[in-house]
């Protein structure tokens, strides 16, 4: 198996989101028509190399990107996926935050369809369409990702789910369909904590991870 999605060295392949809608249970977000493979935007996946002899505990060499109580659970996905690695998922994940932050603030569908599973896109979605309709326009970034560990691992029969918890500032600033500031200031970031679940069929040919839920931390 291979590690975590789509990294942000894609030229071009998102841009920037609101972050109000995170810190909710999937649930709360038209899906756009497939695209053929050759149509698709290339995106590198992070494949990590397998795991060698005298490096089978990853989770002992991940020391502070595991939360206690989750090590049992990153041990028996490991066991069934010895190219596991958790500091190479955790930079994958960073980036995939990122990606999906900015591409929510952005409002850019296409992105979102990639990068999450159809209730958390569909609970995305609705929060841009409702962003729309009122003429509201969001221009955030992303300052820093303080922290990002996981706090829980399973693996439900070919299902493997990594929930993190990220905290992270961001400035957030939105704007009418004048360009006037209705709320925010990009002077003041804020400081905030997800909790983020990623999940992947083990055994699909597809290497990438999708996020499957958003939570408050």
């Amino acid at each position: 198996m291979y590690v975590i999605v789509i990294l942000a060295m894609i030229a071009g392949f998102l841009a920037l989101r609101l972050y109000s809608v995170l810190g909710k249970r999937t649930g709360h977000e038209q899906e756009p028509a497939p695209r053929a493979a050759d149509e698709r935007p290339k995106v590198t996946v992070l494949q990590p190399g397998p795991v060698g002899q005298g490096s089978g505990d990853a989770v002992r060499l991940a020391e502070g990107l595991i939360a206690p109580g989750a090590e049992n659970g990153v041990r028996a996905l490991i066991a069934a996926d010895r190219s596991f690695d958790v500091p190479q998922f955790v930079e994958g994940a960073k980036s995939a935050y990122k990606m999906v932050l900015e591409a929510f603030w952005r409002g850019n569908r296409d992105e979102l369809a990639w990068l999450c599973d159809d209730d958390v896109r569909a609970s995305f979605e609705e929060a841009i369409a409702a962003r729309e309709a009122d003429g509201h326009v969001l221009d955030n970034r992303l300052v820093r990702i303080e922290k990002a560990q996981i706090v829980e691992a399973a693996l439900n029969g070919r299902i493997a789910e990594v929930t993190l918890r990220f905290e992270a500032d961001i400035a957030a600033i939105t704007r009418d369909k004048d360009g006037t500031v209705v709320a925010g200031s990009m002077t003041d970031a804020v400081g905030t904590k997800d909790i983020w679940t990623f999940s992947r069929d083990i055994r699909s040919a597809d290497p990438n991870w999708k996020l499957s839920e958003t939570d408050e931390a």
